[in-house]
């Protein structure tokens, strides 16, 4: 059983930067992606980022240039930096796995294991 936990989450200012942590455990599969997910309060949850076994990486538009996710070389941690964050950041985020060959899915029914979640908090 993959078991994903997230860390890092806070409130922080307008402009300022945070690092979530996603530690996973109990993977068994080679090929994989890892995803990251914003839920704003009232909304649905949405693709923000997401890197593959391979380290290929893909964002959605509205964080490009301000968020970057990367993976320890033990492949057992992924990250998420996030810098110049905005009021519409707000919401929790979760990470999550797919067990796929390349491609990185932005549908969360496309994952198979999910993280409680973080909350982060962007004040003005």
């Amino acid at each position: 059983q993959v078991q994903l936990v997230e860390s890092g989450g806070g409130l922080v200012q307008a402009g300022g930067s945070l690092r979530l942590s996603c530690a996973a455990s109990g993977r068994t599969f080679s090929r994989y992606a890892m995803g990251w997910f914003h839920q704003a309060p009232g909304k649905e949850r949405e693709f923000v980022a997401g890197i593959n076994w391979r380290g290929g990486t893909f964002y959605t538009d509205s964080v490009k240039g301000r968020f970057t996710i990367s993976e320890d070389n033990a492949k057992t941690t992924v990250y998420l930096q996030m810098n110049s964050l905005k009021p519409e950041d707000t919401g929790i985020y979760y990470c999550a796995i797919a067990n796929t060959i390349i491609i990185i899915p932005t549908l969360d029914r496309q994952y198979d294991y999910w993280g409680q979640g973080t909350q982060v908090t962007v004040s003005l």
